[in-house]
């Protein structure tokens, strides 16, 4: 009898991408110094592939339908799916959760010295007790809101699960922008915007000065970076939580500016008089073993 269909996320290490696959001879070089920028790289490689090999042989061991992508961007179909795992760090499960909607992920952080993983729950050690309580239904699961981006009345994604950052293309141009949330309208000039759920909160939006969300809670928060306020002149709408009811607009006033969603990957260009919709999804991501898990304010989601 055929088990159930897991789909595995694994990253692809800096090692096993500059070294193993392009053969980068500069990063070789400075492997060869064991120069600071690299040092962790080799042993950070080496402690993912240890535990991935643990991933497969449980998923073997539980005669699970396995399938491994070892692309933490690739896409990926999840309708027959009972499972994702993710295999590497919060950014790992992060993109890999753009291609999950009902289905539960499961977190590994495969290098726990050298990876951040707060939604992460499960490392080798424990892996096998985390995938029979899975598996078996047992393992409780945590939804988190998650933000859906509209682009000229079309919708961009509904599974953002960090941030948003909207701003000109070139980081040292002054993003230009008409902002508006419920009767309030105001015209910016500034560094660029970031706007995310909870799940982000701990990121970038705490490094630009926004608040830590708490994880249950269903709001979105927007933080603008940098902004420039002319003399004599004040803004409402520079740091700001809303409610699930309440929508966020951007509407461009340049011809060179990018939206990105949940990093530097999903970038959608962004020209003259386009408008941009921020609002709570409607597909919350269900991240199993997150219940009673507290997190620290210095913690981030990258």
């Amino acid at each position: 009898m055929a088990g159930p269909r897991v789909i595995v996320v694994a990253k692809r290490t800096s090692y096993q991408r500059f070294i193993e696959e392009e053969g980068d001879p500069r990063a070789r070089l400075l492997i060869k110094r064991r120069d600071p920028v690299v040092r962790s790289w080799l042993a950070s490689h080496q402690e993912h592939q240890r535990t991935l090999a643990v991933v497969e042989r449980e998923l073997e061991r539980a005669r699970a339908q396995t399938l491994v992508l070892h692309r933490a961007h690739a896409a990926f179909d999840t309708s027959d799916a009972a499972l994702v795992i993710a295999v590497g760090g919060d950014g790992t499960l992060l993109a890999a959760s753009h291609n999950v909607g009902s289905v539960p992920i499961l977190g590994v952080n495969s290098a726990p010295e050298h990876s951040v993983g707060f939604f992460c729950v499960a490392t080798r050690r424990d892996f096998r007790r985390y995938l029979q309580l899975a598996l078996s239904g047992e393992l409780r699961a945590r939804s988190l809101s998650r933000m859906a981006v509209i682009v000229n009345g079309r919708l961009r994604s509904k599974r953002v699960l960090n941030e948003a950052l909207y701003c000109h293309d070139s980081p040292a141009a002054t993003s230009r922008y008409i902002l508006t949330v419920s009767r309030v309208s105001e015209e910016h000039r500034s560094s660029g915007i970031w706007v995310g759920p909870p799940a982000g909160s701990t990121a970038a939006q705490r490094s630009a000065g926004g608040k830590v969300l708490p994880l249950a809670s269903e709001q979105l928060q927007l933080v603008v970076r940098e902004p420039y306020t002319p003399k004599g002149k004040r803004y409402r709408l520079t740091r700001l939580i809303v409610s699930s009811e309440t929508s966020i607009r951007v509407k461009s006033k340049m011809d060179e500016s990018s939206l990105f969603l949940d990093g530097p990957y999903r970038k959608t260009p962004v020209r003259l008089g386009d408008e941009i919709e921020f609002r709570i999804s409607d597909e919350p991501l269900s991240v199993l073993g997150l219940r009673g898990r507290t997190r620290r304010e210095g913690d981030g989601t990258r």
